[in-house]
């Protein structure tokens, strides 16, 4: 589990920064490769599979000599398809899903490294291209997630409010006649953590807003910051698809079965306490196994396959941003290009305008010391010629 609150190392200290910044790495580059893939009559188990072997493969690479680091997958690959929300990663025993072109499909992992956490989704429509546009209500819902997940960027620092972007995701979805899919958390990333105790949420039921607590962002927290947004109603439903992703809750049962036994000791040993697929144990009729006795004494969380309305469209963008005090470090960001997507709507709130165009990145210490040297300069030229600088500061002497 993750160190206490006044012991755990932040972003304030370089080695944990740089750890962060390598696990994005590793997830940008392995999002690139299973791009390629997303192609008519892929198999979503298949990518599913490559993905989390990429991954693998990508974060044993680096810190070899540093035995204790332990690193790996934070959040295994999903492909939603659709009307599919989330959370479907299928196991060999399980229907698969065959790309078909034209289908919008949402990507999801993380990579962790030494427990430090980089998360990332995106949303592609197969066959896309400059000149095969996405249009209609893919394009709207595409364009909907993708500007309200930009807005959250700007907002998620430190000052602000988790209320301020709920309220604002929703009117950026509706700009675009869609809605956000009700009662989404993205919380704050900790040390082997995925689920901090910090958050905002997305759509919320009058219930889920008295239960959340209000919270102010701070400087050197971190944030998987998940927007997911559907042309419907924005409530998620379970179907029957077997759920294959869990997270070993912090709490303990005296499991009854040897095959619950022997599924624990593999996910402690392997994954701790970050999310993972059963198809990532050793032997997946042992983990559908003893995963059942497990869940069942609540030994561990479930992330249940959600589902749309039949018909209805749901896309999602998500991030790892890190507040520092210079700016946000963006982890885990991904190329998006506009000119794909041709919609009827736009945002036409100013307000929401003004959000999107805030420069929200870290700037570099060589352009900081510029910026300080040239407002000490301009500060010296005011003192020494009052006028000037009355005249520099218009009718608005706070500038």
């Amino acid at each position: 589990m993750a160190d206490s609150e006044e012991q755990e190392p932040t972003p304030a200290k370089q080695d944990v920064l740089k750890k962060y910044k390598a696990a994005g790495v590793i997830v940008k580059t392995v999002f690139g490769e299973i791009l390629q893939k997303i192609q008519p009559g892929a198999s979503v188990h298949e990518i599913c599979g490559y993905g989390n072997n990429r991954i693998l493969e990508e974060t044993s690479k680096i810190y070899k000599k540093e035995k204790s680091i332990k690193k790996g997958i934070a959040f295994p690959v999903c492909l939603s398809v659709n009307n599919c929300i989330c959370h479907f990663s299928p196991l060999k025993t399980d229907p698969d899903v065959t790309l078909k072109d034209g289908d919008l499909v949402k990507i999801d992992l993380g990579a962790q490294i030494d427990g430090y956490i980089a998360v990332a989704a995106y949303t592609v429509v197969v066959g896309a291209t400059p000149e095969n546009k996405v249009k209609g209500r893919k394009a709207d819902v595409i364009l909907a997630a993708y500007n309200a997940s930009q807005a959250a960027l700007r907002l998620v620092k430190p000052g602000n409010e988790n209320f301020t972007v709920t309220e604002t995701i929703q009117k950026v979805a509706e700009s675009f006649d869609c809605k956000p899919i009700e009662g989404m958390l993205s919380h704050q990333l900790k040390r082997n953590v995925i689920d901090g105790e910090k958050a905002f949420i997305i759509n919320p039921s009058d219930l889920q807003k008295k239960e959340l607590e209000k919270c102010t962002f701070e400087v050197h927290e971190v944030y998987g910051v998940d927007v997911l947004v559907s042309t419907g109603k924005g409530k998620g439903k379970d179907m029957d698809t077997r759920t294959t992703v869990y997270k070993k809750r912090d709490c303990s049962y005296q499991l009854k079965m040897r095959t619950s036994r022997q599924f624990l000791t593999e996910v402690n040993k392997k994954f701790g306490f970050l999310p993972f697929s059963l198809s990532l144990c050793e032997d997946e009729k042992t983990a559908r196994m003893g995963v059942v006795e497990c869940y069942k004494h609540d030994v561990m969380q479930p992330f249940n396959v959600l589902y749309e309305k039949e018909g209805e469209l749901v896309a999602q963008f998500k991030f790892t941003v890190v507040l520092m005090p210079n700016g946000t470090v963006q982890a885990t960001e991904l190329p998006f290009d506009p000119t794909l997507y041709e919609s009827e709507h736009s945002i036409q709130d100013e307000e929401l305008k003004t959000i999107l165009a805030t420069d929200v990145f870290v700037k570099s210490k060589k352009n900081m010391k510029k910026a300080a040297s040239a407002a000490a300069q301009e500060a010296e030229a005011a003192a020494s010629n009052p006028e000037a600088g009355a005249a520099a500061g218009g009718d608005n002497p706070a500038k």
